[in-house]
């Protein structure tokens, strides 16, 4: 299993869209959360300065992943592989009534906004969704951390996440939405 160590430039990191659960024996969990609504329901692992976010539907699955260059993932069931190398937008239907779009950016930041944003999250992640810190990765006074936050409502998550590269002073964030007809 892979750890946290960024020994990679955040531009070789991937994003993947998978029509299916993927098995947690494949990752390093460090935190997990779980949803339910009475219209679908979710799992969110921090897995490093990663994460994987699934979202079941009766037999639906679709399963959004950000990993390392030497994460193992499955071929199967892939339907879109990106890796980080400058904004991007995506948006995908499945014919079950679940709609999918999502975008991201890679942040490059001063020292001083990347402790800014870091204490800021952790503050704002103390009423809402889950932060992972990884001071034994601490670069100068730059920590590494993941954070994913997330809000369920009836028939849509919404899920943004924050993962920060101290070695590169950079952030990459996502934000998602997974809406239900």
């Amino acid at each position: 299993m892979e750890s946290p160590k960024l020994n990679f430039a955040v531009d070789q990191l991937s994003f993947s869209l998978f029509q299916r659960p993927l098995h947690p024996e494949l990752f390093k969990i460090y935190a997990s959360r779980q949803v339910k609504t009475e219209n679908y329901e979710a799992t969110i692992w921090v897995t490093g300065c990663t994460y994987v976010v699934s979202v079941f539907r009766g037999e639906v699955c679709l399963s959004e992943v950000v990993s390392t260059p030497k994460q193992p993932l499955p071929a199967r069931g892939l339907l879109e592989r990106f890796h980080f190398r400058g904004p991007r937008t995506h948006k995908c239907t499945l014919s079950r009534g679940l709609s999918y779009m999502t975008d991201f950016q890679v942040e490059k930041m001063s020292p001083n906004l990347y402790k800014q944003t870091r204490a800021d999250l952790e503050r704002f992640s103390k009423n809402r969704g889950v932060f992972v810190k990884y001071p034994e990765m601490e670069v100068g006074s730059l920590q590494p951390f993941c954070y994913v936050d997330f809000e369920a409502r009836r028939k849509e998550l919404h899920v943004h996440t924050f993962a920060a590269f101290p070695d590169q002073v950079t952030m990459v964030k996502t934000q998602s939405l997974f809406e239900f007809n």
